[in-house]
């Protein structure tokens, strides 16, 4: 089993910046590709980035390419996302999640997820 558990949401002006964290509890972090998703209200839940577990291979939406970064630190057990640039439609819940099937890829069912940290967007 692994647990997730995430922080540094909150409110942000546009153009700002924030660091969303995911910290990870468990043996096998390392093993395991890391996601991070948002649901806005009325919508879908989407990814935003992935990062495999070496933190080698990166991808990102088209939303967020160029403004997002994510990253990690397996010897903390945790992966971050830089969010720079920060505008309205940004606003969502955002989930880091693992997927203990795979290193690289991460997918819509993954294997364990996060409760969520609220990211509001709003001057």
């Amino acid at each position: 089993q692994l647990q997730l558990a995430e922080s540094g949401g909150g409110l942000v002006q546009p153009g700002g910046s924030l660091r969303l964290s995911c910290v990870a509890s468990g043996s096998t972090f390392d093993l395991y590709a890391i996601g991070w998703f948002r649901q806005a209200p009325g919508k879908e839940r989407e990814e935003i980035s992935c990062i495999s577990s070496s933190g080698i291979s990166t991808n990102y939406a088209d939303s967020v390419k160029g403004r997002f970064t994510i990253s990690r630190d397996n010897a903390k057990n945790t992966v971050y996302l830089q969010m720079d640039s920060l505008k309205p439609e940004d606003t969502a819940v955002y989930y880091c999640a693992a997927n203990a099937r795979s290193t690289r890829l991460c997918v819509t069912d993954m294997s364990y997820w996060g409760q969520g940290t609220q990211v509001t967007v709003s001057s």
